[in-house]
């Protein structure tokens, strides 16, 4: 089973190429993916490897987590699956909190 890692701490500079070679000395890479602004296109200074073998994988983890790659530390670990967003935090429901007044449904009307 293939392990997706997380790169944090990249010079803004990398490029997908310099991830996957960074990675490769310790395995087979099956993909390297940069985050980049979806407005400038500058690279968000992380990204994520995906590697085929477990123990390649984890291995990587452990010799590059804290190491320095062009000037900056690196966090290096495995990559948790993203978290549904709910449009601005955890505010649930409509309305509410505003002055006083929440925000009730059409049915609240009492007229």
């Amino acid at each position: 089973m293939s392990k997706r890692i997380y790169v944090g701490g990249l010079p803004f500079k990398t490029t997908e190429e310099e991830m996957n070679a960074l990675f490769a000395t310790y395995g087979a890479v099956t993909s390297a993916k940069l985050i980049t602004d979806k407005f400038s296109g500058q690279s968000r200074g992380f990204g994520f490897v995906e590697m085929p073998n477990d123990a390649e994988a984890v291995a990587a983890m452990e010799k590059l987590n804290g190491s320095d790659f062009g000037g900056r530390k690196l966090t290096i670990n495995e990559a948790r699956p993203m978290e549904a967003r709910t449009g601005g935090g955890d505010r649930g429901g409509r309305g509410g909190d505003r002055g006083g007044r929440g925000g009730g449904g059409y049915g609240d009307n009492k007229w």
